[in-house]
């Protein structure tokens, strides 16, 4: 027990100095710093004293996360001059020891990296999930997430393919992974068509055949890509800073727009798991939710295509192939009776079962909600919906 209380003495011992400057400039009084010792104290006995638990640890770093909250708060409204002492070193160490003793506990590692992230200490985030994910390979969720925030912090696709990448060597049997890897491609996708509106180059595209993805060897550890080079992501500008056109069509045309991405990891995706029809449904919903990227057709009818080949008589290709007509057409479009018509009279040649009425019913009822459908179009769509309860009626009697 005398090894615990040194040990705690002397990391108590450590905060002398801040606490010194602390009431010195009047960021905090006599009192409350006293008080602040005592609970330090208390939690430094606790996490080195045989027994510790992850929460200990977590609700220190929580309490040192409020106290430098109100730290900062207060220099802001004295307007002192930053002191040379901050919680955030303070906090980094009480993860790291947490992490060191508790490499198991994701919920401290989560605790550690949000933090990390809320600090913007990009160089600390890098070796935490380097850390982590030499610790947890096989955790798909850590892959995901490391991806994501390579994308959504620093805009580096090529980081959050790497992570991916190196993910599915881990996860091959992780289908969220597969699916998330698909749609992180497409949300780049999606990124880079809503910049190129913002600054006035989007174009009507001319369909260009981009070469099929293929992948060589399934058992390979890397996904075989589209070649993407930086004329791609950045096309030629003119020294007149305008838009040199050739390199617009060029990007037009670029894997990274076209979907060819996203396919070559559907395609990798479905040998990995025998055509497996439920997740090529999976892949169809979550392809389906980006609307406004340019390659959404493309991408969409390459799944249904697939599931046509692979499974033709499941529900789930079914019900893609009776979908994918209205896809990212608004209702409101001219376009909009046209497509429901094809899809409707696929469904009518399908004919109806159990399974793929209550998929009819999931995709119907919501558009006949809409206010700004046309009445005609409601007309047809509430017919065909109660056509669907009355099949669901029959086959559960």
């Amino acid at each position: 027990m005398s090894g615990a209380s040194d040990k705690a003495r002397f990391y108590l011992e450590q905060s002398v100095p801040e606490l010194k400057e602390y009431e010195k400039k009047k960021i905090f009084s006599k009192d409350e710093i006293t008080a602040i010792t005592r609970k330090r104290s208390d939690f430094e006995h606790k996490l080195n004293a045989r027994g510790a638990q992850p929460s200990d640890f977590a609700r220190y770093a929580e309490y040192e996360m409020n106290l430098d909250l109100l730290r900062r708060k207060r220099v802001k409204r004295l307007g002192i001059k930053t002191p040379a002492y901050t919680g955030q070193r303070r906090i980094f160490f009480i993860l790291e020891r947490a992490t060191r003793k508790f490499h198991g506990d994701l919920g401290l590692w989560i605790q550690y990296i949000e933090y990390a992230r809320q600090q913007k200490s990009h160089k600390k985030l890098s070796q935490i999930f380097t850390d982590v994910l030499r610790l947890h390979p096989t955790n798909a969720d850590l892959w995901i997430y490391a991806a994501k925030y390579a994308l959504d912090d620093h805009a580096d696709m090529t980081l959050a393919r790497s992570y991916m990448q190196r993910g599915l060597r881990f996860c091959k049997s992780s289908k969220i992974l597969w699916i998330q890897y698909a749609k992180l491609e497409m949300i780049y996708i999606a990124k880079m068509a809503a910049r190129r509106r913002i600054l006035g180059l989007d174009r009507t595209r001319e369909e260009t055949s981009a070469p099929e993805p293929s992948i060589d060897d399934p058992n390979a550890d890397m996904i075989r890509l589209p070649e993407i080079t930086g004329e791609d992501i950045n096309p030629t500008v003119g020294k007149d800073e305008e838009v040199d056109q050739v390199a617009l069509q060029n990007l037009n045309a670029t894997p990274a727009l076209s979907g060819a991405i996203p396919m070559a990891i559907f395609d990798a995706a479905m040998k990995q798991f025998n055509n497996d029809d439920a997740l090529g449904y999976d892949f169809y919903d979550m392809v389906a939710q980006f609307e406004d990227t340019p390659c959404l057709r493309k991408v969409l009818e390459h799944i249904v295509e697939t599931l046509l080949a692979t499974s033709p008589n499941s529900y789930r290709t079914r019900i893609s192939h009776i979908k994918v007509p209205t896809a990212g057409i608004n209702i409101s479009s001219p376009e909009f009776p046209r497509a429901l018509g094809t899809s409707l009279s696929r469904l009518k040649e399908y004919g109806q079962d159990r399974d793929l009425a209550q998929e009819i019913l999931k995709w119907l009822q919501p558009l006949a909600e809409k206010e700004e459908l046309d009445p005609a179009l409601r007309k047809v769509i509430t017919a065909t919906v109660r056509s669907s309860e009355r099949t669901l009626q029959a086959q559960s009697s």
